[in-house]
């Protein structure tokens, strides 16, 4: 019987394979103060200050199941990243074990200090501190994350890119172990720059790829590639999650408004020149439109009016003096309380911003158009020095807003992606918040009613016990 207190690679390697797992113990514990032998990669080093909640865990299963690969749909709110995270550290738990179980010879074993590289992509900067920050307080190491975007290319074990910067160096993707496509739903058809990072996937099936969103459209051709290559393995709701109770309910409160009389005469106008041109041109949907403006001619002309004249009425419909009115009065009635207001354009959210200057309240604006370090000034000073805070599309991916729980809609397009993303903003469940409450101002007699039928549509129970309040003032 060996007297000294270490056990050697070789003892353990030699061991009878029955009794790896028991000498693999021991021999951590024994050599851990070995400086040449460092086998934990940076992932399992992740400790949750929490229970992960049953349905995370099955969705983490799901993936683990089918051979590491596929997307997992969850409502904003209930965890998806740290679903992620939990599905790469349980991956590189079984690739330690795999790789520990081999024999000698083989390269991977003659690697103790082999590193599990994990490309985390995003669609946008900001999101990139939030999840380096979020990895760091579950224990993984400063050391051990990179950021890779603009002119920052810092790869480390596990590295957090944006998208952009993904398609422009694609050894990053070639070079990981896992992928996690965050907001994979951006990843559509219609994204053509995009295709590289599917293309660059394919080439390696048994990589571990994970796809995470709120909510994708399975039905829609854009959504095929996403479908085909990361198939969804677990879906959890909105419906889902207030019904357990992991979301805030929300109680949506529609307030319909009219046009003022000129607005009106311009709306008709716009609509009938839409439909005059959809009829010349006999096509009715925007993408085979876009099709004439390429193709030049007497319908290229054609085409360019149908578009500004849907522009025309958008913006007509977004920044509409009763809705800016309305949204006003609604900000009036929740004093000292920050307030998610969305619209569709910069105009819009600019014009309310005046708006609520004239009844005194200060607001904040916040677009893509504004730099990366005054968005997040803005974030800062929200709750603070202002309440109400005005954005176009920004805060519908990604940030956390837990505590928020009013949202006003004066505005939206027909991506039911898009209205989920919203909604999901406001109804995070904290300590101090079970109801959430979604105000939507619409145009009455109006194609923009249907922004109330997509918020009903995106909440509502199938089980009428659950059905959620429905208030609507009119105006």
């Amino acid at each position: 019987m060996r007297s000294h207190k270490f056990y050697t690679d070789r003892d353990i390697v030699e061991s009878r394979f029955n009794e790896v797992e028991i000498r693999w113990h021991v021999a951590v514990k024994n050599l851990e103060d070995r400086s040449e032998f460092r086998v934990l990669t940076a992932i399992l080093n992740l400790k949750f200050p929490f229970e992960l909640k049953d349905d995370q865990r099955m969705a983490v299963n799901a993936w683990l199941n089918n051979n590491f690969k596929g997307s997992i749909i969850y409502s904003t709110g209930t965890g998806k990243t740290e679903i992620a995270f939990e599905c790469a550290r349980r991956l590189a738990e079984i690739n330690d074990n795999n790789n520990f179980a081999l024999s000698p010879k083989s390269e991977s074993y003659n690697k103790p200090n082999q590193e599990f590289r994990i490309l985390f992509l995003v669609p946008r900067i900001v999101l990139i501190e939030q999840n380096v920050n979020r990895l760091i307080s579950y224990g993984v190491s400063k050391e051990s994350i990179g950021t890779f975007f603009g002119e920052q290319k810092d790869i480390r074990e596990i590295t957090i890119g944006t998208y952009q910067s993904a398609i422009n160096h694609l050894a990053l993707i070639r070079d990981s172990d896992m992928i996690i496509l965050d907001e994979i739903h951006l990843l559509s058809e219609t994204a053509k720059e995009f295709s590289k990072i599917f293309d660059t996937i394919k080439e390696n099936p048994t990589k571990a790829i994970l796809g995470l969103t709120a909510t994708i459209n399975e039905n829609d051709p854009r959504y095929n590639t996403i479908i085909r290559i990361l198939p969804p393995v677990k879906r959890y709701m909105i419906r889902d999650a207030v019904s357990d109770g992991r979301l805030a309910k929300p109680q949506v409160v529609s307030i319909p408004v009219s046009f003022t009389e000129s607005e009106k005469k311009i709306y008709i106008e716009t609509t009938n020149k839409i439909s005059f041109l959809s009829r010349k041109l006999g096509a009715f949907d925007p993408k085979k439109i876009s099709i004439f403006l390429f193709k030049g001619g007497y319908n290229a002309k054609l085409a360019k009016l149908w578009f500004e004249n849907v522009r025309k009425r958008k913006e007509l419909i977004s920044s509409a003096q009763n809705k800016m009115y309305s949204a006003a009065n609604i900000v009036k009635n929740h004093p000292s309380e920050p307030i998610m207001i969305f619209s569709e354009t910069i105009d819009s959210i600019m014009k309310l911003e005046k708006t609520l200057e004239s009844y005194g309240i200060p607001s904040r604006s916040i677009h893509n158009k504004i730099p990366v370090t005054q968005r997040k000034k803005i974030l800062e000073d929200w709750g603070k020095e202002y309440f109400p805070l005005l954005s176009v599309h920004t805060l519908e991916i990604g940030y956390d807003i837990p505590d928020v729980r009013i949202a006003i809609i004066i505005s939206n397009s027909s991506n039911f992606n898009q209205v989920a993303q919203r909604i999901g903003r406001v109804i995070r469940k904290t300590s101090k918040k079970n109801y959430a409450f979604i105000y939507v101002i619409y145009i009455r007699d109006s194609k923009d009613s249907s922004t109330l039928k997509m918020v009903k549509s995106t909440i509502d129970f199938s089980d009428k016990n659950n059905q959620l309040k429905l208030t609507s003032f009119g105006t």
